[in-house]
């Protein structure tokens, strides 16, 4: 038969190199611990949704032609001048056209813009002349392919066209980007004032 000797618990010199082993396993763990739940400084936290929405870019590949005048009369009827400036993509199908619409006898003129389907109709467009004063332009209906926005021009507003040189029309698309496009003012003034290049014998729908 075997006799079970009880042992002696382990003398207190063994019990500190123990503890202080013990310790510093538990030291290094709550390191290891913190160092994996605190973010990295250098990592760039991902952008809410929000902040994409609002951004601006400007289309380039736009062709533009020149400022014309164009002018319509049906019968004894006054005579309706549009003086218009239109853009093309580079397939050569259009993509932005803007007309000022100016009926014979009458002092306040129109301004309609053409411009492609897809886009935040709430927000109309925005124009400005050389990046400074801005005016808001509604839109007002849209059929198939083109979305048309139009109100009669302030007078600040075509004297702005007459003396500058660059129109910005600014829009926001269907992800809430603003985009924005620039069409040439300086021969708008001199056009606008001439004798039409053409004069149809009919009506015409503003």
């Amino acid at each position: 038969m075997t006799n079970l000797t009880p042992q002696s618990p382990p003398r207190s010199g063994a019990l500190v190199p123990f503890l202080l082993s013990l310790l510093m396993l538990l030291a290094l763990w709550a390191t290891a611990l913190a160092q994996s739940s605190s973010p990295d400084k250098d990592a760039k936290p991902a952008a809410p949704e929000s902040e994409s929405r609002g951004q601006r870019s400007t289309i380039r590949d736009i062709r533009y032609g020149e400022w014309r005048k164009v002018c319509f009369q049906a019968g004894g009827a006054k005579m309706v001048c549009r003086t218009t400036l239109g853009g093309t993509w580079q397939t050569g199908q259009s993509a932005v056209r803007a007309d000022l619409i100016e009926r014979e006898g009458e002092p306040t003129a129109r301004l309609q813009l053409f411009l492609p389907v897809g886009l935040y109709l709430p927000a109309g467009v925005k124009l400005s002349i050389d990046h400074q004063s801005d005016y808001r332009i509604p839109f007002v209906w849209c059929l198939t392919n083109l979305c048309i926005a139009g109100k009669p021009a302030d007078p600040t507003l075509l004297q702005a066209m007459e003396n500058g040189q660059t129109l910005t029309l600014e829009v926001v698309d269907s992800n809430l980007l603003t985009v924005s496009t620039d069409m040439p003012l300086a021969l708008f003034a001199g056009v606008r004032h001439s004798v039409p290049s053409r004069i149809y014998e009919q009506d015409i729908e503003e």
